[in-house]
């Protein structure tokens, strides 16, 4: 294969990629914008909401475990292709509940499908980056952001026009499961890294990605010989590089669920924030949450340029660094254009970082990337949900305001601990 064909081939993978995580955020956002109309139809209260919302967020924790091994095992491509059509065609289905049973039953596959994506469209990002050899994770995470800038422009859209959520989210679906067919037959088709072994149905015109090259006759014998004569030796030195891969796989999920937790504050509270803590009309405290979200994407756009000139580790120390003067500012700020700047500093800070955990997170070795990121992706998902909760909680005790001193202290944290990912 000539370089400019390999080139060529690992472009439209990099742009699938972009289309599949375009694709999750704009079919996230669709169901988003139809709450209201969703929930009047079938008949759930705004307490009973809450339940639903965290019955999808179980379900996306389930479907981000079995993903993980699932694609070691056959293959992010093909988990992609799965998890996408399962996403595209099960988001139709909370706009035909017609009582809380079925919607429960709905938002529980929806969510499933959309933590598999997520585990599995991860896991061929990083696949492309290593094949690209440069940065290039933040600006699949920038593509996720814009799918659901588009979700909601789109639904906001039909709703105006009198479509009801039913006809919307039908051709939102057809839409996903067009743009999965077009997607996949891009996308990289890798084999194991340590053992050189590829998936059934091989075609050796793709592009792939290998940690090495494959050994010869020889070499395997000569290391099957040496394996035999050493068996306690090797057997510790595999329990020893098990225990490292664990703490490893924990100090990134431990990141990931810090920096997610301070989204997930900003996405919830810092609105409402502004209203309460200087008085602000609803459409400016508005502002505060489009301030987070506009550096955040512009961030993440970024961040693969500003990775490549100085590395993962200064990217991850000096963004937490700048998300915890940011919500310095926000905390000790008494006036809205100072408080908009310190939220923009929060979401240009927080931007490239969890992009950079998880590159590390499957870039670990061996044959388990995938099931190494869908360990981390869940640890940081529970960032993202216990963020929001953790600040209702404490403003039972303090105000809202003084409450943020949690994400604070916890990014000041990551900054110290930034070497977590050094690769």
């Amino acid at each position: 294969m000539t370089p400019a064909t390999i080139d060529r081939e690992l472009r439209l993978a990099r742009a699938a990629v972009f289309a599949a995580f375009t694709l999750n955020g704009f079919l996230l956002a669709m169901w988003v914008v139809h709450i209201p109309a969703i929930t009047d139809r079938a008949g759930v209260s705004s307490s009973l909401l809450g339940m639903f919302v965290l019955l999808l967020a179980g379900a996306a924790l389930v479907g981000m475990r079995l993903a993980g091994p699932a694609a070691d095992r056959f293959g992010s491509r093909t988990l992609v292709a799965l998890a996408a059509t399962t996403i595209s065609m099960t988001v139709i289905g909370p706009a035909l509940a017609a009582n809380p049973v079925t919607l429960a039953i709905a938002l529980a596959c929806f969510g499933f499908g959309n933590g598999a994506l997520d585990v599995s469209m991860n896991t061929q990002a990083v696949h492309v980056e290593r094949a690209y050899h440069r940065p290039i994770m933040s600006a699949f995470h920038a593509m996720f952001s814009c799918g659901g800038f588009v979700g909601a422009l789109v639904g906001a859209a039909t709703q105006r026009a009198g479509w009801s959520p039913q006809l919307t989210l039908t051709c939102a679906g057809i839409a996903g499961l067009v743009v999965t067919a077009v997607l996949v037959p891009h996308l990289i088709r890798h084999h194991h890294p340590e053992t050189g072994s590829r998936p059934e149905h091989y075609d050796a015109s793709e592009p792939e990605v290998t940690a090495k090259p494959r050994a010869d006759r020889s070499d395997r014998a000569a290391r099957d010989l040496a394996t035999e004569s050493t068996p306690m030796a090797t057997g510790k030195d595999a329990q020893r590089e098990n225990r490292d891969r664990t703490r490893k796989v924990l100090s990134l999920g431990g990141i990931a669920f810090v920096l997610l937790l301070a989204e997930g504050v900003a996405g919830d509270w810092s609105a409402l924030q502004v209203r309460e803590y200087l008085g602000a009309s609803e459409s400016d405290a508005a502002l505060a949450f489009g301030a987070f979200s506009a550096t955040m994407t512009l961030g993440r756009f970024l961040a693969d340029r500003v990775s490549a000139a100085i590395g993962p580790v200064a990217i991850l120390r000096f963004g937490s660094l700048l998300a915890a003067a940011g919500l310095g500012v926000v905390i000790a700020s008494p006036w809205l254009p100072l408080t908009l700047v310190g939220w923009a500093m929060c979401g240009l800070g927080l931007a490239g970082g969890v992009p950079q955990i998880f590159t590390t997170a499957g870039n670990l070795g061996g044959t388990t990337a995938a099931t190494d990121m869908s360990r981390v992706f869940t640890i940081g998902y529970l960032g993202l949900l216990a963020g929001p909760a953790v600040i209702g909680w404490l403003t039972a005790v303090v105000p809202l305001t003084a409450a943020l001193a949690v994400p604070l202290v916890l990014t000041l944290a990551c900054a110290a601990a930034a070497k977590v990912v050094s690769r």
